[in-house]
């Protein structure tokens, strides 16, 4: 099939006019967020591209604060759900109350039920809570009972885990993490970050508070030109490149990596990569997709689809060290 290449002049100018409030959102989470620059940023991809993100790192980094900082900024329903082991299916999503007059059963919903949802210490809950926040996160929907409901539009589950405490923790299944569009590992800030950090949030009184800047509409209107972001055929080609290398390294002659990786990326991650390729490209005012995007995207899309092998984790490699490989061997159109 021969891919026609839009006009391109007309796509630009429809990109940068999509894509102004990208700006006013930034401007707005710069009141309360100091650095954290590329969780912002992801975190936007992953709404933009109505993917969910996953993300790691020690207490402190501002991560809930900068979540629920965009859900006000965006004026959408925001949850915050604290996972702990004594969490029950029914404390997520609702349950069924009887009632004693009308002798009836009726529903009623639980946290889940909003826009922005924040799983906080997503790993602390055991299996079954997990599996009824799978289906949320895939199907869009929630069974309470014998009745199925649809959840309201946009829906994202952004979900924290802290990678240094371990115990009491349950590990998240691989078919739960495969959900996850995005990965993000947050660090700590600057030095000079933490001396504005310091010298603003070092105070009794709370932070600046923010103000709607964005409509739910405005982003699911976004979420449709993102659509028509042109990608050539030889970027496509790459992504898949990409993905096979994660699959087969010896295809590409990449040795280093041989026997390391135990299973590749599924076709989520060619999607999702695609995708987050284009809010990249979005978020740069861009109209067409360049294989830098693709490389700034391929470490958040791919370090939790890659399952390392054994001699791997003896060895002390990371999947961002495989990845890391792979571009480097993976020909740039």
């Amino acid at each position: 099939m021969i891919q026609r290449s839009p006009d391109m002049r007309a796509l630009t100018e429809r990109i940068q006019e999509s894509s102004h409030f990208i700006k006013d959102i930034y401007n707005e989470l710069d009141k309360v967020i100091i650095g954290q620059k590329m969780m912002i940023e992801r975190l936007l991809i992953g709404l933009l591209s109505d993917g969910h993100v996953l993300l790691e790192g020690v207490p402190g980094l501002a991560k809930t604060l900068t979540i629920s900082s965009l859900a006000r900024a965006i004026d959408t329903g925001f949850q915050r759900i604290q996972f702990t082991p004594d969490l029950l299916p029914a404390d997520l999503i609702g349950t069924l109350i009887f009632n004693q007059k009308t002798g009836e059963f009726t529903v009623r919903k639980g946290p889940v039920f909003s826009n922005i949802i924040l799983a906080d210490e997503i790993n602390r809950s055991p299996a079954k809570v997990q599996s009824a926040l799978l289906e949320a996160m895939q199907e869009r929907q929630v069974t309470i009972g014998e009745e199925t409901f649809p959840l309201v539009d946009p829906f994202l589950v952004l979900a924290t885990q802290n990678p240094v405490e371990q115990e009491g923790t349950y590990p998240l299944p691989e078919a739960q993490v495969d959900r996850f569009m995005l990965k993000i590992k947050v660090d700590y800030p600057t030095e000079d970050e933490e001396l504005e950090i310091m010298r603003k949030m070092a105070r009794t009184s709370k932070p600046e508070s923010l103000s709607p800047v964005v409509s739910p509409e405005t982003i699911l209107t976004a979420r449709k030109v993102i659509n028509d972001i042109y990608m050539d055929e030889k970027v496509e080609q790459y992504i898949i490149d990409i993905i096979m290398a994660t699959r087969n390294p010896s295809r590409f002659n990449i040795k280093k990596i041989e026997g390391l990786i135990d299973y590749g990326a599924s076709p989520r991650g060619s999607i999702n990569l695609n995708l987050a390729s284009r809010a990249h490209a979005f978020i740069q005012h861009r109209a067409y997709v360049t294989p830098e995007d693709i490389r700034a995207m391929s470490y958040d899309v791919l370090r939790h689809r890659i399952v390392l092998t054994y001699e791997a984790e003896a060895e002390e490699i990371k999947t961002e060290d495989i990845i890391e490989t792979i571009l480097s061997h993976i020909h740039v159109p």
